[in-house]
């Protein structure tokens, strides 16, 4: 159900980030996490000429990808992001919602591979590639 809780702790944790809630970021599917996110363009995500801003792209790029990885990773690992490349490929406008969704590329032992497409009613407007590095978590 939207709203609720997200069942594992770590998806809630990235949920519960003060800048995710603000800009509105819910999961796709509540049952799966990995499936990705999806906001709607508004104040706190347009720029001045009211257009999705790029900086909001990149982060739910490198959200969208962490999501992904979740279930790749053990009770005691985390990843943290290395390195996030994007392309942004056309404008979107406000009031637009936005599709993201993560996929692992290649998941090694202290590295992993990532990609990532944003999509406004199935139209590509961005793509990522992302390089987290897994960590132990104490």
């Amino acid at each position: 159900m939207p709203g609720e809780p997200a069942s594992d702790p770590r998806v809630q944790a990235v949920l519960d980030i003060p800048l995710h809630r603000f800009l509105g970021v819910e999961l796709r599917d509540e049952q799966d996490p990995a499936a990705g996110i999806r906001f709607q363009v508004g104040t706190a995500s347009e720029n001045p000429a009211k257009l999705l801003h790029g900086g909001v792209v990149y982060a739910l790029l490198d959200v969208a990808s962490f999501l992904a990885l979740l279930p790749a990773l053990g009770p005691d690992e985390h990843a943290v992001t290395h390195d996030v490349a994007a392309s942004l490929l056309r404008p979107v406008s406000s009031g637009a919602t936005v599709d993201i969704v993560g996929t692992v590329l290649r998941r090694g032992r202290a590295v992993a591979f990532l990609r990532a497409e944003a999509s406004v009613d199935g139209v590509l407007v961005a793509t990522g590639q992302v390089t987290k590095t897994v960590i132990q978590v104490r």
